[in-house]
């Protein structure tokens, strides 16, 4: 008896694909991953100490290299994808995704907020030196 490709819990790794073709090997996979990363990663090394791009844009160059390595870490790596079997890991990626953003955009309010009390009025000042 032959496992068909349906006969499979969620997370299973099958040979072949929904086509019947033989499906990549994971080490095929990852050495994918790993080759775009290391691009992502050079070119991320070129874009910070060019001087062929305009100022401000390099930090915008920056960030949208970041977030193209998160999406070959997510698909290659970790394996996340939008199949009806992953559903909960998109879910838990989205929550993670919402936490972190909330963590950092609470920090980043909260140190300009400490920031703009803890300045010194000229009034203050005044008051110091006398």
């Amino acid at each position: 008896m032959t496992d068909a490709p349906y006969d499979l819990a969620p997370g299973d790794v099958t040979p072949f694909d929904k086509a019947g073709r033989m499906a990549a090997s994971g080490v095929g996979i990852y050495t994918i991953g790993l080759v775009l990363a290391v691009i992502l990663t050079a070119t991320s090394f070129w874009v910070a100490n060019t001087s062929l791009l305009w100022a401000h844009g390099v930090s915008v160059g920056l960030v949208v290299l970041a977030i193209a390595q998160m999406g070959i870490h997510l698909v290659f790596f970790l394996h996340i994808s939008t199949a009806p079997d992953n559903t909960n890991n998109v879910l838990a990626l989205a929550f993670g995704v919402l936490i972190v953003f909330l963590v950092v955009v609470g920090s980043l309010w909260i140190m300009t907020d400490l920031n703009t009390n803890m300045m010194l009025s000229a009034g203050s000042m005044n008051l110091m030196q006398h």
